[in-house]
Parts: structure tokens; sequence; C-alpha cells
């Protein structure tokens, strides 16, 4: 469309049994999870008893088999002691064994230890940092953090700057804010969680909720390879588990200080002045090499404060860990020249999180985990006039930039329950609430002015008229989004097969959702052709003629999507990990997703019903020490409609432009004296607010987007401190769900059938499968019964239908740390192509997700197929820290990153024809075919470097930091602007201008008290 996540009698084994499996397999609700546990495994002598004892008071044994094997799984992340026990005596141990998120770590005891040899334990005990860095316990492919490297590296306090360091991530477009790319896949494909349940953005799916940074025990970065266990992501999946109190009680706080002294100037902006196309000229020839953006006097700093508690309430029993971080943001910055209203926001961002915890351990064998977590993101400023003649401020003039909040509060419930040594039931339930807010302080009930420099100056004078409203869109003041979200699994040793089964059902509403127009509901945008084209039609298509004269025209544009919908997604699954020998451990799962989108009376549009996602993977320890790790993943993976569908799709909406010709402009920016130039409001997708019919928006046998992928890999230790490994990745998206307005083919194909056209409703728009076959139903315009008509690719007039295909190679060298330094290298070669991005459009911003403008016609599609937009060819990624005395530490992290590649939109073929009115949008630049990735924006290269010091003085509680990012100052594009005309032979004045820039160097200085 355009416009555009222990031990008890074998009877009460058995009840306790009956009763997991009717929880697990027959409840209903609605969470997705990521792991927040971990495991411990290895090998010891047969007979004896493995023993750990956790720094949350979890105490669990197991028996070693026969075949020297034992495992321990969905043990709390923490410290632990695993100690060999015969005869009630501990006979070896290793100390201060962390666990890893969502995988297994390796204990082994070698030799024959026995209960004689007791006394002289304390010679045998070892430490973790001995164990194997190696999980031949997993086949998936991920990145863990940990708390303690988020402490030495200079990262961005958010999850997205974390997940950069994975192989494959790479930052998306910022149009869609602070979202990440996983493997070639759109910024929407991700999952986010906390604590095991979803925090993704429940409207678009863009982004998600995070933990407090200091609150953060671990995050785990999927790219790949996951189990039947997860789903509704084909992207990558970002979980964070937060931490949790222990038996000693700890305290802390931290300031962090961003100077505006120390941050660098973005510098100006200057419109482009190209030479053109014969036959081309800029819309404003003045304009041209001219200043763009004033940014050399924008400022900004940033003021953190974070404190944290956490240690038992009752000892071995209940636990407690609070958080809280607040962030303040103050700055300058100043809009574009063409704005409109040129000024300068004197700008504040307020963004306090806050995060509870509470763990109690019911006993031996039920734990209970409580969390909550509140997350609120605040924009707000102050406009003053900027004079871009004089390039200066002159003062306020009552206007304001719009203020957003988004308030998210999620409430998290986890129960545990060890039912037996080889029989493990766990549940998450969750619920959560997001208050969306978008407003301006300064709107009032007059239009706004856009495009004001197009106004005719023998009527302005060449000086721009405009009001005092300076936004076009707001939210409805209660508008908001809920979810709320069960998940149950069981776990059944069974000899050598470890079976897992659960359910995973999610539910989201929304109210009110989506925008109107600000003032009386329309705004203004004047617009010129240049002297070629005045005798030509707008918008010929549509009925819209030619403005004449000297090419001055105006258009009243109204657009209002304001809805509640909802969006259910259940899932059930099954898998077997076995462990066939010694060597070789074999994973095959199969899960099955129904996803069931409604609009806002609660009618159906979208049922997707049985979707069955197999998967297999398999991991091979070659040496059976865990020092080579051969391993693969077959998979597919399904993902949902987000809420957001229902705007502009299965609920009513308003897209509408109405021309006039002009004979003077009033005090606050409006035209007067209009003529018309067309039939009255016109929309190229027929949204003229009339109420829609659910079952006619969407195809009765719409697939969901799906994704096959397949991995093989290897991780290799070099000696006793080095490990290596290399990845090759293939994905191939299989199905797409867009949206197609092109009306006329549909009436073709119902003549074409004896269908008279005029006897039935058809959508301005549907949802269908790109390049596949779908059934439509739609209503007859007698209000009597439905008819039903199917589209395939060639009906629609496309020659191709929706690929995206991604493939990489991974190459990675890794020092774990070994009490001093820790290092890490990653080099990807990838490329992402087709002409499919995903669910958005990323070179024109679009957040109508799975209804972007792209196949909304098949002239749209000439000469798509390209590189996309989240491809970056190589990727070098280097981060690490080293410890040069007990008192001072240096880290830093490096990016070094292909550019994306450019976009060029423009109107269609030498005589730059518009098809089917929808401008300055085709794969066609300068009267010549363009495609994706024909250019690439410059590399981009970012260097951080961190200093710490931990005076011995106060026993390393106390350090002061001194961070500094983007250390060589590069300020390139990161995107641009790809939109190349205004109108037919009229070039944008804006077109390749920046639109995204690396932020300048900045420096941060830190204080911390870990107690």
């Amino acid at each position: 469309m355009s416009s555009r996540n222990i031990r008890q009698a074998s009877a009460l084994r058995r009840s306790a049994l009956a009763l997991a499996l009717a929880v697990g397999l027959g409840g209903t609700g609605a969470v997705l999870a990521q792991s927040t546990t971990g495991s411990i495994f290895g090998q010891a002598t047969p007979g004896s008893t493995v023993q750990v004892s956790g720094s949350t008071g979890v105490t669990r044994e197991a028996p070693v088999g026969q075949d020297g094997r034992y495992r321990l799984g969905n043990l709390p992340l923490g410290s632990y002691t695993v100690n060999v026990m015969q005869n009630g005596q501990v006979v070896d141990s290793r100390k201060n064994v962390g666990l890893t998120v969502g995988a297994g770590t390796e204990v082994s005891f070698a030799g024959a230890a026995t209960a004689a040899g007791a006394q002289s334990l304390d010679s045998v005990t070892v430490t973790a940092n001995s164990l194997p860095p190696i999980d031949v316990s997993a086949t998936d492919s991920r990145t863990v953090v940990t708390s303690e490297q988020l402490a030495r590296l200079p990262l961005g306090r958010n999850a997205e700057a974390i997940a950069l360091l994975a192989p494959g991530a790479v930052t998306g477009s910022g149009d869609f804010g602070r979202v990440v790319s996983f493997g070639g896949a759109g910024v929407t494909e991700n999952a986010y969680y906390i604590n095991g349940f979803n925090t993704s953005d429940p409207l678009r799916n863009l982004g998600g909720v995070s933990l407090p940074y200091g609150a953060i025990d671990q995050q785990e970065v999927y790219t790949g390879g996951y189990s039947a266990m997860y789903g509704r992501s084909d992207g990558g999946v970002i979980s964070q588990v937060g931490k949790r109190g222990t038996n000693e009680w700890h305290f802390g706080a931290q300031v962090l200080w961003e100077p505006k002294f120390a941050r660098s100037s973005y510098g100006n902006r200057y419109f482009p002045n190209a030479e053109l196309p014969a036959g081309y000229s800029y819309t404003n020839e003045g304009q041209a090499g001219s200043l763009y953006r004033s940014r050399e006097g924008d400022t900004q700093w940033t003021r953190t404060v974070s404190a944290y508690a956490g240690g038992p309430l009752i000892k071995d029993k209940l636990y407690m860990f609070v958080a809280a971080e607040t962030e303040k943001t103050e700055g300058t910055s100043t809009t574009s020249a063409t704005s409109a209203k040129p000024a300068t926001n004197s700008y504040t961002y307020q963004l306090p999180k806050y995060y509870a915890k509470l763990d109690w351990n019911i006993n031996d064998s039920n734990i209970l985990e409580l969390t909550g977590v509140r997350s609120t993101d605040e924009r707000s400023g102050i406009y003053n006039v900027y004079d871009y003649d004089t390039r200066e401020n002159t003062g306020r003039d009552g206007t304001y930039p719009d203020t957003t909040k988004t308030s998210s509060r999620y409430a998290v419930a986890k129960y545990t329950s060890y039912i037996t040594d080889d029989l493990t039931f766990s549940a998450t339930y969750g619920r959560s609430r997001t208050d969306d807010i978008l407003r301006n302080p300064g709107n009032g009930d007059l239009p706004l002015i856009s495009s004001a420099t197009n106004q005719d100056p023998l009527i302005t004078g060449g000086t721009p008229i405009r009001n005092s409203t300076v936004t076009s869109q707001q939210n409805a003041p209660d508008a908001n989004s809920k979810t709320h979200g069960l998940r149950a699994d069981l776990e059944w040793q069974v000899g050598d097969h470890r079976l897992t089964g659960g359910i995973d059902n999610m539910k989201f509403s929304a109210h009110n959702e989506g925008v109107a127009t600000t003032g009386p509901g329309y705004i203004w945008i004047y617009g010129k052709s240049n002297d070629d084209t005045v005798n030509v039609p707008l918008v010929p298509s549509l009925g819209v003629g030619a403005p004449g004269g000297r090419g001055y025209y105006a258009r009243r544009y109204i657009y209002n999507t304001t809805t509640s919908m909802s969006v259910d997604q259940k899932a059930y699954y099954i898998e077997d990990k076995w462990q066939i020998n010694d060597k070789i451990l074999l994973t095959v799962g199969v899960r099955n997703d129904r996803f069931k989108n409604f609009n806002n009376v609660g009618e159906s549009y979208v049922n997707s019903g049985n979707q069955w996602a197999p998967r297999i993977g398999a991991a091979w320890d070659v040496f059976g020490d865990s020092s080579l790790k051969v391993y693969g993943n077959l998979g597919r993976y399904y993902l949902a409609l987000p809420n957001s569908v229902a705007i502009r799709g299965a609920s009513s909406s308003t897209y509408t432009n109405e021309y006039f010709t002009y004979t003077g402009i009033d005090p606050n920016g409006e035209p007067t004296g209009l003529s018309p130039i067309g039939p009255g409001p016109v929309s190229s997708n027929g949204e003229y607010g009339q109420a829609n019919d659910a079952k006619s928006v969407a195809a009765r046998d719409l697939d969901s987007q799906y994704q096959d992928e397949a991995i093989l890999g290897f991780d290799k230790t070099l000696g006793s401190e080095w490990v290596t490994g290399a990845k090759f990745t293939l994905r191939k998206l299989q199905a797409a769900i867009d949206d197609v307005c092109d009306t006329g083919r549909v009436a073709d194909k119902l003549a074409a059938t004896g269908v008279d056209p005029d006897s039935v409703t058809i959508p301005g728009c549907v949802i269908f499968n790109p390049g596949k076959a779908n059934e439509f139903s739609f209503a007859n315009a007698d209000g009597n019964g439905r008819t039903e008509v199917k589209m395939t690719k060639d009906d629609w007039g496309f020659t191709t239908g929706a690929k995206r295909k991604y493939y990489a190679l991974d190459l990675y060298l890794e020092h774990p740390f070994d009490g001093k330094w820790f290092g890490r290298f990653d080099y990807t070669f990838s490329k992402s192509y087709g002409n499919t991005e995903g669910q958005v459009k990323s070179d024109i911003g679009q957040t109508d997700v799975s209804k972007t403008q792209d196949w909304d016609a098949a002239a749209l599609m000439v000469h798509s197929n390209g590189l996309l937009a989240n491809d970056r060819k190589h990727q070098f990624k280097a981060y690490g820290s080293y410890q040069l005395t007990p008192e001072w530490m240096v880290s830093g992290s490096m990016r070094i990153t292909s550019g994306s590649p450019r976009s060029c939109l423009g109107y269609f073929g030498p005589e730059d024809d518009d098809p089917i009115g929808y401008g300055s949008a085709y794969h066609s630049c300068g009267g010549k075919l363009y495609a994706p990735g024909d250019q690439r924006m410059p590399w981009v290269k970012q260097l951080d470097l961190a200093v710490e010091y931990r005076p011995s003085f106060a026993d390393h509680k106390l350090a002061f930091g001194l961070q500094v990012f983007n250390v060589s100052n590069e300020r390139k594009p990161l995107q641009q602007d790809s939109t190349y005309e205004d109108d037919r032979f009229t070039v944008s004045n804006t077109y390749s201008t920046g639109t995204y820039f690396q932020t300048p160097r900045y420096a941060r200085l830190t204080a911390t008290y870990d107690f």
C-alpha cells in the first residue's frame, strides 16, 4: 500500500506427569519464551551421583548412568559448585561454574575418584576457567554476551547495540527507530524476550522493550537454527535474562555523563547540485547546492543514573533483585530548509526503566519466579524559528515538535517443577500494556502547510507563508496495546532421548491505534510543475488534470487510519534430542503454528490454519573431548502478521488527495481562489473511509510468510587458549505477504469468466501472496451472496513472485576470558538479494507492515530485482578487553561494513510515465531502469575505545571510566532520500541527500560503585 514477540514417590510421579501433560498440551490463553536457564552435563564414574548447588539456593542431584554420562537441565543462571558423590561423600568437585543461558556447560570428571580419596578434595578442585569452551550439546547459532562483558565493553546501552556484536547483524533503517536486521531478514522479523516473555513491539513488531542495562545478566542473540520450541521469527531473536538475588547482598550505583563539549558536530548538509539528464531540472533550481540543513550549532548531552540491590529475603529460600535506570538527554537540533517550519528544536528525552524480580525456592522440587518491568520513552521539545537566509535563530513563535510517549509495563510469572530426576515441567505466563501517545502541544485547528517553498512567489513575495501547526499526524489520546500469553513445557529424559513438548500461545490486542490528520482533519501540500509539463495532467489515471498557467497548484490531503484490532498466535511442538552415542547428538522436532487476525469489529480476516515447521539439527563431537564440533541445521520458520496489518487493510481508512489551482494565500498559509483540476478527492487505493468487508480483504488460502534455512559449521579449539570456527548459512523466502491494489486486473478476470465486474464490490487493495495463485471471495454489489475469483501471478500482470535469498560465510577467532583478557574477531561475507525486503520498505521508510507499495501493481515491480536493503557484502567485527593491571583495564569494539544498497525511485521510462498514479515510485530514474543495489552507499567504519580505573584503596569496588565512541569521527551517510522526482522530469531537490548518518564522535564519563 502506498504512502507510505525432586524427588517423590512413584505414584506421585505418575500423577504429576499426568497433570503436567494435561496442562502442557491442553492449555489455552495466550507466551513466546526463549530459554532463561542453562544446563550442566558431562562424564563421571558410573554409579556415582552428581550434585550441583547454586548461588541462588538451588540444589539438585542426578545419577551417573552406566555409560558414564549425566545431565542436569533447567537450572537458573548463576554460579554453581558441582560435586561427585559416592556413598554420601564428596570425592571430586568443580567450583565457580557459570552457566550460559540456553546452553550446556560441560563439567567432566576424569579418573575414578573414590570415597577414600575424599580427604584430598582441595587438591583436585578446579574452577570454571578450565572448562571446555565449546558447547557440544547445542546445534543452534547464537551469541551470548554476559554482564561481565557488558561491564567491560564500550557499547550503546541498549539491546540492539549488544545484538550488533553477533555475526551477520546490521543496523536497520533509521526510519524504523533503533532496529537490527539479522541474516538479511526485515527488521520486523525479529523477536524480543525478557525472562522468557515476548516484549516485541505489540503493534508493528518494530523493536521491543529491553532491561535496564545494569540489570542484564545475559543477552543471547539467536541468528539461526532455533529449536522447534521457538518460532514466529525468521530473522533473529534478542533474549535478555535479568539478574536475580543470591545468598549474598549486593548493592551498586552508577552515574554516566556524555558532555556536550566532548561531542562532535554532524556538520552542515547541502542540497545536491548534480548534473541532470537532458530534459530534467530541479524543482527549485535556486536550492541546488545551497544549505539544506544547518547542524554545526546543534548540541547534545546525556546523563544516566542507575542503581541496583539484590540479596536474600530468606536465605536459600526467597530472593529479590531490583534495578532502576533513568536516562535524560537534552540538546538542540535544527530542521531542514524544506520542513514545514524551519526551526531549532530544544529537545528533552526521558528514558526511565525499572526492573524487579522475586525468586522463591518453594522446596527442592519447585521454583517460582516473578518479574516486573517498566520502560518509558518520552520525547518533547520547543521550537525556535531558524532563518536560513541569515542562518540565525529568531526566537520562539509558539510552535513545538511532536510529544511522543511510549510507556510499557510487563508482569511475568514462571513456575518450574522438577517432578523427578528425569521429568521437568515449566510454565510462563505474562501480561503487558503499552500506551502510545503522539500529540503536539502547539497544534490547533489550522491545517499543516507542507512544501511551502513551492508556493507561488508572485503571491508570497518569495517568503513562504505558514502557520503554527507543524505536524501532520496524531494518535488517539487513549491509543494502547495489550498482550498476554502462556507457555508450558514438559521435558522428559528417557535413556538417550530428551523429549520436550508443549504449547506456546500469545494474544495481542490494540485499541484506537493508527493516526489521524491534525488540524481540521486535512493538510495543504503545495506543488509546481516545471515549464515543460504545466499542461500535462498531474495524475491522469485518477482523472486529475494539468495545472496550466505557471504550474503552481495545491492539494488537500486527508489521512485517517485510527482503528482497533487483535491477533491470536497459538502453537504446539514436540522435540527429541537423541544422544546417539558419545559423540553424536541429533535433534529432531516439529512445530505447528496457527495465526488468526481480527479487525475492529472482531471479524477474522486472516486464519492461517495448521502450519507445520520441521526442524532437524545435529552436533558431532569429533574427538569426544569437546575440542572440535561439527554441526548443522535444517529448518522452516513461520512469521505472523502483526496487529498493524488491520490498519489500512481490514479496517476502514481514508487516504485522499484533492487538487486545485489557486489565486491567493491567506495569512495562515491556506490557498484561496480555488479551482479544482480533478474530479474531487481521489485515492489510488480506493480509501474513502468506507467500511471494509473482512472476508474480502485477504485471500482465503493465504499462506503465512515463511522461510527455509540451512546451516553447516564447525567450532575448533586451537590449543588451550583459542577457539575458531566457520559457518555457512543459506536462507530462502518461500512465501511473502503484501497487498495488491490493481482493481482493474480483478475486473478483467471477472469479465473473462463471464461475471459483470460492476456486480461485484472489489476492494481497493487485497492481501495476497505475491507470485502465488490465491482465491478471493468478494461481496456482490446488490448485497446478496458472494463471488469467488482466483487470481494468478499472470492475472495480476507480474512476471515473477516474491524472491529473497541470503547466503553467508561467517568466520571467527576467539580468545575466551582467562582472567586477564578476552577478544573476538568475526568476518562475514554475505549477499541478500531478490525483489522483496520483507514486511517493510526501507528505501522510503514505509512502516505499513506487509502492505508496502511494492506489489500494489505490476508496473511497480518492473526491474525490482537486485540487492536488498539489509545487504552488507563484507562485515568485520572485533571486540575485547585487556586487564593491564589489577587497577587498569582497556577495551574496544570495532565494526567495518560495506555500505547499504542505494535505491532510486522515479517516474517510469524515457517518457516519465505514471501508469498507475503512484508518481515517483517506479524502479526508473532519468528515463533509465535502476535496479536496487546498482550502486552502494559508502563503507561504514566505527571504532569505540574505553579505559577503566578501579583503585585498590577502594578494594576495586569503585571504578572510573572513559569511553570514546566513533574515535575517528566518521560521519558517513547510512541512508539517503531515494525519491527521484517531485513531478515528471522534475527532480526532487532532496534526492540523494543523506537522511541518517553515523553519530559523530562523543565521549562518556562513568563512575561506578559496587558493594
